[in-house]
């Protein structure tokens, strides 16, 4: 016959559980709050990032108590929402036929809609033009932009990746942009080299210096002052980029986030 501890132990729910709940701040604005009971957490945590704010309870937390934490913490909670996430305007999901702007390389560029046979966005002088048919869903318009910023990305690391390679022992084995979440470029130990598809809004010398962050990495496996030499040998003014990323990452970041995925 089981004992009673036995008992207590079955009951004790071993996986994460999420659901969300609705705050309302002090400045009027209306948030969505992803509340998850860890069985792992210790304690209660709120934290934002560019996904939106999350609250932890541990099991023992009752919902109550965390609905109060919540809202003891609304005034830490809406500076955070503001440095992490995009202001009004700067970056929104894409309405089709609405939005006026598009971010790309530290600008906001207008944008002009047209209707066409098929999904198609193009840059010229005036602007981003994106040309759909009046059916056509947000996913293929969203799909087309990621293109898009695949596309341009691609063009600012082939002006800039030919100046680098000369005294690298070779060159990266394969490029590819990715959407994530903390980092912005890896290179993994074959070679292969991942950048963060936002840098394509960020300003320009931020992105050429996180490509050269990366390609140093081929001389340099770690963070030693010996790779710090690198870098500065080949782009003197890495600390201010640096410290751009530091000030402005997470709103592109949310940015990007908010375009691609509504």
């Amino acid at each position: 016959m089981p004992s009673p501890l036995h008992r207590l132990i079955a009951r004790t729910p071993q996986r994460v559980e999420r659901d969300t709940l609705e705050l309302e701040l002090d400045d009027g604005r209306r948030l969505t709050v992803q509340r998850v009971r860890d069985p792992r957490a210790r304690r209660l945590k709120l934290s934002v990032d560019e996904r939106g704010a999350r609250l932890t309870l541990p099991l023992r937390a009752s919902l109550v108590s965390g609905e109060r934490f919540l809202h003891e913490h609304r005034g830490w909670l809406a500076e955070q929402m503001d440095r992490h996430l995009p202001a009004d305007g700067e970056a929104a999901a894409l309405q089709p036929g609405a939005s006026a702007c598009l971010p790309l390389r530290g600008a906001s560029l207008p944008l002009h809609w047209h209707e066409g046979r098929y999904i198609r966005i193009e840059r010229d002088p005036d602007g981003v033009h994106v040309q759909r048919p009046p059916r056509a869903g947000d996913a293929a318009l969203r799909r087309a932009l990621r293109a898009f910023y695949e596309a341009e990305a691609r063009a600012d690391i082939g002006r800039w990746l030919p100046a680098y390679l000369p005294g690298l022992p070779r060159a990266p084995r394969q490029l590819r942009l990715k959407v994530m979440s903390s980092q912005w470029g890896s290179l993994a130990p074959d070679g292969s080299l991942a950048l963060d598809l936002a840098l394509v809004l960020a300003r320009p010398a931020a992105f050429e210096y996180v490509l050269v962050h990366e390609l140093c990495h081929l001389l340099q496996a770690n963070h030693s002052p010996a790779f710090w030499r690198e870098v500065e040998l080949r782009f003197p003014a890495w600390r201010e980029e640096r410290a751009y990323f530091h000030r402005d990452g997470r709103r592109l970041k949310a940015s990007l986030r908010a375009l691609l995925t509504g």
